[in-house]
């Protein structure tokens, strides 16, 4: 759901750009969700897990099919294995 940014912001723009260049739907974009993610992956774990992890959740989201169910499944679970993580350690 790019579209969170105001109007003509960069992140706005370059999320609008590389997606269409990437052949990737903007409504599956859920920036919140995802910005969420990196934080606690931050937070939780550490910084350099955030774009390691982002592979890992783009890549489970596009084996289970892409789109809104996958992505919203797989980023609750991702974020919760990040804060528990934290807890564990």
């Amino acid at each position: 759901m790019v579209g969170t940014e105001p109007l003509g912001s960069d992140l706005q723009r370059w999320l609008l750009e590389t997606g269409d260049a990437l052949g990737v739907d903007p409504d599956v974009v859920d920036v919140e969700a995802i910005l969420d993610l990196a934080r606690d992956v931050a937070h939780g774990v550490a910084r350099p897990a955030v774009p390691l992890t982002g592979f890992l959740v783009g890549y489970a989201v596009a084996r289970d099919g892409g789109g809104h169910e996958a992505l919203e499944r797989i980023l609750e679970d991702v974020t919760g294995r990040a804060k528990q993580w934290r807890e564990d350690t």
